[in-house]
């Protein structure tokens, strides 16, 4: 391929999760494991739950002695004793007999059923032992139980690899005695800002300058995919300077993004670095924003240059370098979900690339989505992505859309496994 050729997203983006590998795999405590891939099968080290219990606050019985019950002919039992959670009745419970229990009480050996208070007559009484209730209705064997190993077994697989670790989850492997878990480390990041008018985003401005604002974006961009990002410093449109940032960033992280000088003028410096320093292996993707997208291979470590246009970084970051690093994490869903939606406005397409515009989903009265890009569309403003939900797409080539049209949205704030 030449690597002038200007290459369909697509291919781009396989090209780029192709050379991807997956992170080793590190055992973190279960509360560290959130939303992470689970990388080993783990089991449980108990039957869950561990004993038969009371799903509600009731009273224990065998169902077979109020199976007649009516409200014309409601059964009595005597209630012989109370149980609480944490306790244990080890008693007998016999024929015309009840037993008061609690939620996660466990179960009396000699009963099959719970009925919950609200539905049961105290006859004057309090319910307490001593006293006597009445059942106006049958009841089914092991209603309002929880029968012991019903989540799991001792020794049965609970997760398995592949498996996203939820906040649920959390809750089960700790039911579980799994308190810790292999899972895919995640991404170590280098973010390298180019650009001689930059200052840190601490200083305010001189004439010619601006301050440093894409790196930080694209920080938290890698936050947001589960990688773990370090901001360098600042590099000035120098080549030299560039190769020996690049060359001391592979060396200790995972994966390299640099913001800036990704195109082809005087001081952009990123495709040769890349080309002298290791495999360059793509400079140019069928995008706007972002047709300039840098990717190679230095030192066995991915390197992704990006455009120094706000929006055009932020454009290839999510719709190749994300997917990217979600598969160094083991995730198989790679790609933002989308949806179909009209456009509220005309929209003239004089580019033939592929068009993400800026945009604002909502849901209309008759249920179906309607999308309505942002007036400003410049490719240096971060004001309009952060007020945008997602990006309508135009397709490729020049025809025009028409308002009412349906087109592509892909959703930024909505997780890669919902399905819509």
């Amino acid at each position: 391929m030449a690597f002038d050729e200007m290459i369909p997203l697509e291919a781009a983006r396989q090209l780029v999760v192709d050379k991807m590998r997956l992170m080793d795999v590190e055992t973190v405590d279960i509360l560290a494991s959130v939303g992470r891939v689970c990388a080993a099968p783990v089991q449980s080290d108990i039957d869950v739950a561990p004993f038969a219990h009371a799903c509600m606050d009731g009273f224990a019985l065998r169902a077979a002695e109020i199976e007649g019950a009516t409200s014309e002919s409601p059964v009595q039992l005597e209630v012989i004793a109370e149980v609480g959670a944490g306790d244990v009745f080890d008693g007998t419970v016999g024929v015309g007999e009840c037993v008061r229990i609690m939620t996660g009480a466990e179960l009396p050996a000699d009963v099959d059923a719970v009925v919950k208070y609200e539905i049961v007559d105290y006859l004057g009484g309090d319910g307490m032992p001593g006293s006597a209730v009445a059942f106006a209705a049958p009841t089914a064997v092991g209603s309002n139980i929880r029968q012991a190993g019903e989540e799991a077994k001792a020794g049965e697989t609970i997760l398995e690899p592949g498996e996203v670790v939820s906040c649920a989850g959390v809750g089960y492997l700790a039911s579980c005695g799994a308190l810790e878990i292999g899972v895919y480390a995640r991404p170590k990041v280098a973010i390298i800002p180019t650009g001689s008018e930059l200052v840190p985003p601490s200083e305010v401005p001189t004439p010619g300058h601006i301050r440093e604002s894409n790196a930080h974006a694209i920080a938290a961009c890698c936050i947001a995919a589960g990688a773990v990002p370090t901001m360098m410093p600042i590099v000035a449109d120098d080549r030299d300077a560039l190769e020996r940032a690049v060359r001391a960033a592979v060396s200790e992280h995972d994966f390299v993004i640099t913001t800036g000088g990704a195109a082809n003028g005087d001081f952009d410096f990123i495709k040769d670095v890349v080309a002298d320093s290791g495999e360059l292996l793509m400079t140019l993707v069928n995008m706007r924003p972002g047709k300039a997208q840098t990717f190679g291979i230095v030192e066995g470590t991915p390197v992704f240059g990006l455009p120094g246009n706000p929006a055009a970084a932020y454009c290839g970051f999510e719709m190749i370098i994300r997917p990217a690093l979600r598969k160094m994490q083991g995730f198989t869903r790679l790609a933002h979900p989308h949806v179909m939606a009209r456009i509220t406005q005309d929209e003239k397409n004089k580019d033939p690339r592929r068009i993400f515009l800026r945009s604002t989903l909502v849901k209309a009265a008759d249920g179906s989505f309607e999308v309505t890009p942002a007036k400003n569309q410049s490719s240096g403003l971060f004001g309009v992505i952060q007020r945008s939900n997602c990006m309508a797409v135009m397709p490729d080539g020049t025809e025009p859309v028409k308002k009412g049209d349906l087109v592509e949205c892909i959703l930024l704030d909505v997780p890669e496994h919902i399905e819509l």
